[in-house]
């Protein structure tokens, strides 16, 4: 009998997700992968950092009768399902028995699955799902007058009590405002520049808005835009566009990611087909057409071409610059920068590449750190889970606020633009101080001396 080898020297391997088979929510068979997983990690325990559900399993496991997995209730697993977040760092980070190890162990997907069960069988929340309609959100953007009520209206007292009570959303936890105009009717059209393609990167590129950016903060497109006009890129944004569908993975709702998936991919795969390069401003939306959407749709050929179409905006820059396409006249320092990676951004594998840019500023120090944030989609505001995701983040609040060239830095930065507001009310809650946040694109068109 061969003995299983510890560890894996070779690269993570992702299994296409199953799901229109019908027996990916028979709920036995589902739970004796669960056991079978939560077995594994219970006599590794190398994942216990990285959020609630490793230490949710291994407590289970050590107050049950046995001691083992086997002594937990399964009723119970369902506590340790609803602690994942999805964000992929055990599996890519962590994990030594990822596939192609003969364990075979895919902790989110087999969460996801778990996730998908539960929805299907009607156990997920009016206030869940509402907060995942990310596009429901958004219909009041751009409208004057209901905009500025709306905002004044959630951040009274009496309104996020009634949140709080009705949707589930921490009365604590920040929450974006609506934006007064939106990104895709405020953003301008592109000079006409030529194309100049290199040999990494297209000479175009299509801009997916993505609903935060177009509903509550466009000023990051507009900064993306500016950065892609200085350096003489043409871009067009897609002429039409749905959620990306993230919001309703993360809840196990597959069958609204498909209507999200039939309603995107054929507009962006006629981008994808006519050379351009597709980016969007919002790591978790990029990271759902590079990789969970193929996994879904494995013989899918327009959702593999946008797979490979798709570009995060500093993956493409950098990449530029090894085009010899990139400039680098940069007129204003950034000072001392304390810069998060967010986890679905670090699950892409393409390095630290906002890092990269950050490091061409003169007069601007960096300081990268890859913790979680903890804010994690809604998680992060989410009544049960909010404290919880402050105190995921608390390690992360106060790294950043000690910057290595002395005291606090003059920038935080996040390329996710939920996960920077929480660091920001990290700060906040824990006293660490007041350096100014801003998107790591807003910070590059200020070093460009931009307006």
């Amino acid at each position: 009998m061969a003995v299983p080898r510890e560890g894996n020297l070779e690269a993570p391997t992702r299994h296409p997700i199953d799901w229109k088979n019908p027996e990916y929510y028979d709920e036995e068979k589902t739970f004796n992968e669960l056991e079978r997983i939560f077995d594994i990690c219970h006599g590794c325990r190398r994942c216990v950092s990285l959020c609630g559900a490793f230490p949710t399993l291994f407590d289970l496991v050590d107050e049950s009768k046995t001691g083992e997995v086997d002594g937990v209730d399964r009723k119970d697993y369902w506590k340790v399902v609803d602690q994942c977040y999805l964000c992929d760092l055990c599996y890519m980070t962590k994990c030594p028995y990822v596939p192609p190890h003969e364990w075979n162990v895919d902790f989110p997907h087999t969460m996801l699955n778990a996730k998908a069960i539960k929805f299907k069988k009607g156990e997920v929340s009016f206030g869940e799902k509402f907060l995942s309609s990310t596009d429901l959100h958004g219909q009041f953007a751009g409208i004057p007058i209901v905009v500025q009520v709306a905002n004044a209206v959630n951040q009274t007292k009496p309104a996020r009590a009634a949140m709080e009570n009705l949707l589930n959303v921490d009365r604590n936890a920040w929450l974006p405002a609506l934006a007064t105009r939106k990104f895709r009717s405020g953003a301008p059209k592109s000079k006409d520049f030529a194309i100049r393609e290199g040999a990494k990167t297209p000479g175009k590129v299509a801009i997916f808005s993505t609903c935060y950016i177009n509903y509550n903060e466009p000023g990051i497109g507009h900064d993306l835009l500016k950065l892609l006009d200085h350096n003489e890129v043409p871009y067009v944004l897609v002429h039409k566009e749905k959620c990306c569908g993230m919001p309703k993975l993360e809840l196990g709702d597959l069958e609204s990611v498909n209507q999200s998936k039939e309603a995107n991919i054929p507009v962006l795969a006629k981008y994808a087909k006519e050379g351009y390069a597709i980016l969007t401003a919002v790591p978790s939306c990029t990271l759902m057409f590079k990789q969970e959407l193929p996994l879904m749709y494995p013989q899918d050929a327009d959702v593999q071409a946008v797979k490979e179409a798709m570009w995060d905006p500093f993956e493409y820059l950098m990449q530029r610059k090894r085009d010899g396409l990139l400039k680098t006249d940069f007129t204003q320092p950034l000072g001392k920068v304390s810069y998060h990676v967010p986890c679905h951004s670090r699950v892409q594998n393409i390095g630290k590449k906002t890092e990269e840019m950050f490091k061409m500023v003169p007069g601007t120090s960096v300081q990268t750190n890859e913790r979680c944030s903890g804010h994690a989609g809604t998680f992060g505001v989410k009544k049960p889970f909010h404290e919880q995701a402050m105190k995921i983040g608390k390690p992360l609040f106060k790294r950043m606020s000690e910057h290595p060239d002395g005291g606090l830095p003059d920038y935080i930065s996040s390329d996710c633009p939920l996960g920077g507001h929480h660091i920001d009310q990290g700060f906040d809650r824990n006293s660490l101080g007041t350096p100014r946040l801003a998107h790591p694109l807003t910070l590059m068109r200020m070093a460009y001396g931009m307006e």
